[in-house]
């Protein structure tokens, strides 16, 4: 068939896949219908071809019904195939097929019967008609009768779920503490679901923090001391470039490494442990405190935290779980 730009562009729009490709697959077809399918049959040779390729990109979604809770994530590898309403489309329908099936695992997702067939052939075949690479990823699952969902500002690329422990009236509540997982990522309940070796690596990671900074302070009042200031010589790119403006002299130089060689030394030998241990630790209870969600501060009003906020509400309500999934980079 004789193609025409306008016929390549709505190809391209029909597909997300490229202009290239598109012109191609309506050159060896013999209408809009056939380029399609010409496209798809492209599937498995695309998925082979791209196989080290990166899917950052995506569309995220979350869904709740049958006391049952779902996110899924179909990934791709452009902004433009992320938005295209196909591939919006057919994350929707692998959603609702998970969720009707209430599968556990991504495995689970990847088997369900779509189309001629599986689920997984499914987005093989749409990775044909796009040229992208795509894989199913993310899939998070919760079981309970009492489940609030959010998308967050419906871009598809931030979904979160929480399930309370009893059911909620206000469907405001369940959205807001949905959005405030959403907002602060947090890593646990609360502290008794974070693991001992998460504790363990935020207090090792404290206490070599507090060594670090109880010892640059002892060399920042010996440098001030002996009139050096601490800023001109913290490194020795800046020491050159202030010896090169004519701030410090290369004798300054000299003398402030020679402090602090001695001062690092002699204060890492003479650290006050306990008083290390007891920063450490104050250390972790912030972090506790900043990654739990119930002892988070409650984001649509600081008074609370969301443990007091939702007593506001029911004196016995409590978060029994929480999912969330992103596509960017935290």
């Amino acid at each position: 068939m004789n193609v025409t730009m306008t016929e390549i562009k709505k190809l391209r729009e029909m597909t997300g896949a490229g202009l290239a490709d598109c012109k191609k697959a309506l050159a060896e077809a013999e209408d809009m219908d056939g380029a399609v399918a010409i496209l798809r049959k492209k599937g498995q040779a695309v998925a082979a071809k791209r196989s080290d390729r990166e899917a950052a990109e995506g569309c995220v979604l979350v869904k709740a019904e049958n006391g049952f809770g779902a996110i899924i994530a179909l990934k791709c590898e452009t902004d433009f195939v992320a938005k295209n309403a196909d591939f919006v489309a057919l994350a929707q329908s692998i959603l609702d097929a998970a969720v009707a099936a209430k599968c556990k695992t991504l495995d689970e997702v990847k088997a369900l019967p779509m189309g001629a067939g599986t689920v997984q052939d499914a987005v093989t075949e749409r990775s044909g008609v796009t040229g992208e690479k795509m894989e199913l990823d993310g899939y998070s699952f919760i079981e309970s009768e009492n489940i609030a969902t959010y998308n967050h500002m419906n871009r598809n690329g931030l979904c979160t779920m929480v399930a309370f422990n009893k059911a909620v009236e206000d469907p405001t509540v369940g959205k807001n503490i949905a959005m405030q997982v959403a907002s602060s990522a947090p890593v646990a309940i609360d502290e008794s679901g974070v693991p001992q070796s998460v504790k363990d690596n935020e207090v090792a990671v404290a206490i070599e923090k507090t060594k670090a900074e109880q010892i640059q302070k002892a060399v920042e009042a010996a440098l001030k001391k002996a009139g050096i200031n601490p800023s001109h010589v913290d490194s020795e790119d800046h020491m050159e470039s202030n010896m090169g403006k004519g701030w410090i002299t290369a004798e300054d130089v000299a003398r402030a490494k020679e402090i602090i060689a001695q001062v690092s030394a002699e204060k890492a030998g003479n650290l006050n442990e306990q008083m290390i241990q007891n920063i450490a630790k104050g250390r972790l209870g912030k972090f506790l405190k900043e990654n739990c969600l119930m002892s988070q501060e409650y984001i649509w009003d600081k008074n609370f935290t969301v443990t007091s906020y939702l007593q506001s509400v029911d004196k016995e309500l409590t978060v029994a779980d929480f999912k969330r999934f992103t596509l960017s980079a935290e």
